[in-house]
């Protein structure tokens, strides 16, 4: 049965972008070290350190689908038809996604659902036994509130925002997560695994 992972960059503070969704010197990692990492679905690869490429490319390769909200897809203009991680991509959204966007990408595995419920849920079936990837922010926030998240995955930079979009959304509440069991200090980044207790 697939795993659930909830994942994102991360300032101390608590932040996923600034308020306008520019992330400032949150991915200033990706580019400061001699280690390719490579995000096999986009092609996209990123300089890191050794230590975040050991700790980071397995994750990535181990995603078989991520969940996004529209407003990520519309930001990014769904990656131009490439999942930046994992082979299929399922949208929270309810609009269908714009016409010239699918004229222009018809072999993009991208999926709509019109709640993350149904999303998670198709992610999970599309997945398989791999990993589902939802992104942190609003949409992650509501998985982890529907208790529909296994994982909770943070690159902690050490920088302090002050304000901004919330790695758990409008998330309220106590939930406990198990002690870490990954804890690795790359350059600028520190890489932290839990697992949500059930």
């Amino acid at each position: 049965m697939a795993r659930v992972i909830m994942q994102a960059v991360v300032s101390v503070d608590g932040f996923i972008a600034y308020p306008d969704d520019s992330v400032g010197p949150l991915f200033d990692w990706y580019f400061n070290g001699d280690t390719e990492l490579r995000a096999t679905a986009s092609g996209w690869t990123f300089p890191v350190s050794q230590t975040s490429a050991a700790y980071v490319q397995p994750f990535w390769d181990a995603v078989k689908v991520t969940v996004i909200g529209r407003h990520l897809f519309d930001t990014t203009n769904g990656w131009d038809g490439k999942p930046a991680a994992g082979d299929e991509l399922v949208v929270i959204t309810h609009r269908p996604l714009p016409d010239e966007w699918l004229a222009a990408h018809p072999d993009a595995p991208f999926h709509t659902a019109g709640s993350v419920e149904e999303g998670i849920a198709l992610a999970k079936e599309l997945a398989g036994d791999g990993l589902v990837d939802v992104t942190a922010g609003d949409i992650g926030g509501q998985a982890f509130s529907a208790g529909l998240v296994d994982e909770v995955g943070m690159d902690v930079v050490p920088v302090v925002l002050g304000e901004g979009v919330r790695f758990f959304g409008s998330h309220t509440g106590t939930v406990l997560l198990d002690d870490p069991d990954q804890v690795v200090q790359g350059d600028r980044v520190l890489h932290l695994h839990f697992t949500v207790r059930r």
